[in-house]
Order: C-alpha cells, then sequence, then structure tokens
C-alpha cells in the first residue's frame, strides 16, 4: 500500500532564516514555494524537506521533532565545511560500527544528523 516518503515538514517560526539556512548553508537545492505561504521545500536526492511556518496553515507549531538523517559521502568534512558558516555541533563524530554521524541543530532547534554508512546494510 505505501510506496515512498514524499516528505517531512520541518516547521519554523522563522521563515526567511529557514531558508536560508537550508539553502545557502546546508546548500540544498529550493524547490516548489507554497504561494504567498511560507512553506519551501528543499530536496536532498531522496526526500524532500517542507520547511513550513506550521501556524501560517492554521496548524500548531509544535516543537522540533525527530532527527532528520542527512547523508554526505564524508562526515568530517560535511562537518567541517558547515562549522566554516557557523554550525555548532553537540559532541564528536559518532562512529557506531556501521556508520558515522555528527549532530546539529538548524536555527529552529530541529535536531538534523550528518549522516554516512560505510558498512552494507544486512
Amino acid at each position: 500500500m505505501i510506496t515512498g516518503t514524499d516528505f517531512v515538514v520541518v516547521p519554523t517560526k522563522d521563515f526567511d532564516r529557514a531558508v536560508a539556512f537550508y539553502g545557502d548553508t546546508l546548500g540544498l537545492k529550493a524547490g516548489q514555494r507554497y504561494g504567498d505561504h511560507p512553506g519551501a521545500e528543499f530536496e536532498t536526492g531522496n526526500l524532500t524537506l517542507a520547511v513550513m511556518d506550521l501556524e501560517a496553515f492554521g496548524a500548531p507549531a509544535g516543537g522540533p521533532g525527530a532527527p532528520i538523517a542527512l547523508r554526505v559521502d564524508d562526515v568530517a568534512a560535511a562537518r567541517a565545511a558547515l562549522e566554516g558558516k557557523g554550525v555548532a555541533f553537540r559532541g564528536d563524530i559518532l562512529d557506531s560500527g556501521v556508520c558515522h554521524q555528527a549532530f546539529f541543530a538548524d536555527p529552529d532547534g530541529n535536531p538534523l544528523i550528518l549522516h554516512h554508512r560505510y558498512a552494507p546494510r544486512g
């Protein structure tokens, strides 16, 4: 019945700041804008991040949810590039035995992870 995941909503209270973070800081390709409403899509390659001021759409704002893992080829290099743009990370790079991860948040506190799986699945 379910054939995939189309998008994940990333809530924001400062739409312009969020657009700058996801577009300029993270370098994600901007996609669809939601007309006059504060909503925009950013493409990660396999999942769309729908950045939205939920209150402007009549929905409760909610708070930061579960982390979104963003796939990169090299966690250390991606982390260094983002630190150069002022992004703060929590802790050291984590090696789980199958992947490397680095934890940070967007300006609204939504948790994000730089992620690289180096071991085969299964």
